[in-house]
């Protein structure tokens, strides 16, 4: 190694960046992916994140037995990185419905990728050690590298990659990374290498395979969705903070947001129904409306059945699906073309954040967001979140959350009811049936007494006078429990969703 000693460190120097940034990537996608496939995102990415670093432990000790050929080794073990990190996204995604023990699986390939990952710095100090580089040195500029690889990972995986290539593709694109970094070090050193021949095989059949598996990763994604869906996929888009599944059965359109239902054009007049007309009736001359959540436009589509409805502002955080819901022909039959509406007001924002800056009172506020399955939507159910819309409610207005099954899942529910009991409001609790999701809860909410101010539309399919005062009826095992307040420091809702859903999926 003497003759090429000077070059070694500057190339290698150079690996130890893109390795700690592959390093990490792997790391995040493997808690992402746990959380989008499983739930429990807590106890995923706890999981993950702790097994992977204990997986580099264990490569980190065993580096130590590696005492020979080591250029050689580091090929090897980079070639391992990209081909087990590279694959493991594709991998899940298409065993996810077919294998019982996934998530075994799912842990055994994170251990795997921890191991190799943990063996690489190891092996590139030794292999720096031997070169004219100091002790300290190495030290300082392998951490260096390290550090400002693990840096960049961070800031690029949701703001670029995630949302531009996908879990997918990126996991495939940084195995080619690692893979380049391999080739890197085989050509230059080639000559010092004891087992180059092989060495030149593996890397060009790896990156091959990976180069394929970037190439057609929208493929391998639609195989895999096409087996997790029971009707005909039309529409498939993975937008910033989302993956859009639309399926079709005969006339029936299913919607589906990271594989959760969220409504069927067969029944979906009832969820919405139910959402919007209750809240009407109670308020008194609504003009201006607020819709959080509610991208396709179905609760709009209620709300202009009502004459003095004069401006709705609907905040919702993906122009994706806003977008969708406006200029598909087939959606926009469903919303009656309600996105178009000139009284609508759209604004692709972050509902928690648009909240603390509006200055405007709104008649009445319909919150329509997923459910509560993460802190990212926990925290709009939140006290916090809550306090912040009695500075955006006008003195006789009212609000109503989508609060998930009082049946399948009632402490969550009545914690959505708390929570808004707990900054000052009055509640009116109900339920309807709707077949796609069963019994489905609601909360009306108002900082004054509940007082009916008009009749019900007289062309719904579902909802009338009697159907409501029917709803606000809770048999004994929906009945209201005791449960904390959910806050931003506790989160406790998502606690309670994730618990009791768990019990029934």
């Amino acid at each position: 190694m003497d003759k090429n000693s000077a070059k070694i460190p500057i190339l290698l120097l150079f690996s130890v960046f893109l390795v700690a940034t592959c390093g990490l990537i792997y790391e995040l996608i493997a808690g992402t992916l746990a959380s989008y496939l499983m739930g429990d995102s807590i106890s995923q990415f706890s999981i993950i994140i702790g097994l992977y670093l204990f997986s580099m432990g264990i490569g980190s000790f065993c580096s130590k037995y590696f005492d020979e050929n080591l250029l050689d080794w580091f090929i090897q073990i980079e070639l391992l990185v990209g081909l087990v990190g590279g694959i493991t996204s594709s991998v899940l995604f298409v065993i996810f419905n077919s294998v019982d023990s996934f998530q075994w699986i799912l842990y055994g390939l994170i251990s795997l990728t921890g191991i190799f990952v943990g063996l690489e710095i190891p092996l590139l100090m030794q292999i720096l050690n031997k070169s004219n580089f100091g002790f300290k040195d190495i030290i300082s500029k392998v951490f260096t590298f390290d550090y400002v690889g693990a840096l960049l990972a961070s800031i690029l995986f949701p703001l670029v990659f995630v949302p531009k290539m996908g879990l997918i593709r990126t996991s495939f694109f940084f195995g080619i990374l690692n893979t380049l970094v391999a080739l890197l070090v085989l050509y230059n050193y080639s000559a010092q290498l004891k087992y180059r021949l092989t060495l030149w095989f593996q890397a060009i059949f790896v990156f091959v395979l990976l180069t394929l598996g970037f190439i057609f990763s929208d493929n391998i994604l639609s195989w895999a969705e096409a087996t997790t869906y029971d009707e005909k996929i039309i529409f498939a888009k993975s937008s910033p903070y989302q993956r859009i599944v639309l399926t079709r059965q005969g006339s029936n359109i299913k919607l589906f947001l990271n594989r959760n239902l969220q409504f069927s054009s067969f029944d979906e007049y009832r969820y919405h129904e139910a959402l919007v007309h209750p809240l009407m009736t109670f308020t008194k001359k609504p003009e201006k409306v607020l819709i959080l959540g509610g991208g396709d436009g179905m609760a709009v589509r209620e709300l202009l059945k009502y004459e003095s409805v004069k401006a709705i502002t609907l905040i919702d955080l993906d122009a994706d699906m806003t977008n969708l819901f406006r200029r598909n022909e087939m959606l926009t039959k469903l919303n009656q073309n309600a996105l178009n509406s000139p009284k609508v007001k759209i604004l692709n924002q972050d509902a928690f954040l648009w909240i603390k800056q509006n200055k405007t009172l709104f008649d009445a506020i319909i919150i329509d967001f997923p459910d509560p399955n993460n802190f990212a939507l926990g925290k709009l159910y939140s006290n916090t979140f809550y306090r912040e819309l009695t500075h955006t409610l006008a003195p006789e207005g009212l609000i109503v959350v989508q609060s998930t099954s009082p049946f399948m899942a009632p402490k969550s529910y009545w914690c959505v009811n708390k929570t808004l009991q707990s900054v000052g409001f009055k509640t009116l609790p109900y339920h309807v049936f709707v077949p796609s999701f069963g019994d489905w809860g609601y909360v009306l909410a108002t900082k004054n007494e509940f007082s009916k101010t008009q009749n019900f539309p007289e062309k719904l399919r579902f909802m009338n006078d009697a159907a409501f005062e029917q709803s606000k009826v809770f048999p004994k095992d929906m009945a209201q429990q005791e449960t904390e307040v959910n806050k931003l420091n506790n989160q406790i809702l998502v606690q309670y969703f994730e618990e009791e859903w768990a019990k029934v999926m």
